[in-house]
């Protein structure tokens, strides 16, 4: 059945609706940045650029690297752009625009997200890489999707909600396995918070308050056997979710910019995140 135009919007130039790319724009191997801002910080190292398309916040660099071809492309702040840039990656390489249905066969995309992050356990140094191994949503985008989770990850989310006291319940999805032993085999393991937003969901306080002033040792101390929550940002649950979704590998890959334990930030945090991206454009 072909999908309606106010589902599937395409542009008068044949490009989805906010990506604004056509399916050809596009690797099968595709590296994502939160800020538009650090795509030429990965696509510089390319030998030969092919496409470079920008609409809003969403910054696309095609390229050749040691003659593979990949993508880049900025997604902003937060799983709302996560739902966004998911569906339009699936819909550019499964969906045919010009019968508006989907393809018999699937793409399977590799998605690896090079992001910044902040530790939640004092062993976790500042200048490290690490993978997550699992990512918790914090958000709701889940409440609107069917996903799925397995025993393990149903148990996690029960227990989180319980200790936060929060009327949802959140979700927990694990990474690519085969992309960690690939890309992340010498990376520290982890299990990375997704939360909705930068200041009170982090437990940061300015102006607006807090309304648990112990948030952030809950999600220091939160222990299910050996799971603990090792960092958080504001994206990698809603990618690692979509992922399962839509048949996608995802893997999310993090600078420790941030400990805030011990309350320090990285002076050298573009050079820690330049040294991540050299080591996924070699391993990738």
């Amino acid at each position: 059945m072909a999908i309606p135009a106010s589902e599937l919007i395409i542009n008068k130039n044949g490009t989805i609706y906010h990506l604004n790319l056509q399916p050809e724009h596009i690797s099968d191997t595709i590296i994502t940045v939160g800020d538009p801002d650090r795509v030429p910080m990965v696509s510089k190292y390319f030998d030969e650029m092919e496409v470079q398309i920008t609409k809003r916040e969403f910054v696309t660099h095609t390229g050749y690297y040691k003659g593979k071809r990949l993508t880049v492309i900025s997604t902003g702040m937060g799983t709302d752009n996560i739902d966004i840039l998911m569906n339009e990656l699936d819909a550019l390489v499964n969906i045919d625009f010009q019968s508006r249905e989907p393809n018999e066969e699937k793409i399977a995309l590799k998605i690896v997200r090079i992001g910044t992050s902040g530790s939640l356990q004092s062993d976790i140094p500042l200048g490290s890489h690490l993978a997550s191994h699992f990512g918790v949503g914090l958000d709701s985008l889940m409440e609107f999707y069917p996903l799925e989770q397995d025993e393990n990850e149903q148990s996690i989310s029960k227990a989180l909600q319980e200790q936060l006291g929060v009327g949802f319940r959140p979700y927990v999805v694990n990474g690519s396995k085969s992309l960690i032993e690939k890309i992340a085999f010498d990376m520290i393991p982890g299990n990375t918070l997704t939360c909705p937003g930068f200041y009170a969901p982090q437990g940061r306080v300015l102006r607006g308050g807090l309304r648990n002033p112990d948030l952030l040792q809950v999600y220091q101390n939160f222990r299910v056997c050996d799971f603990q929550l090792t960092n958080f940002e504001m994206e990698t649950a809603g990618y690692y979710a979509m992922g399962r979704l839509l048949g996608h590998e995802m893997l999310s890959l993090n600078a420790i910019v941030a400990n805030r334990i011990s309350q320090e930030f990285a002076t050298n945090a573009e050079e820690v995140i330049d040294s991540l991206i050299v080591k996924v454009l070699e391993r990738i």
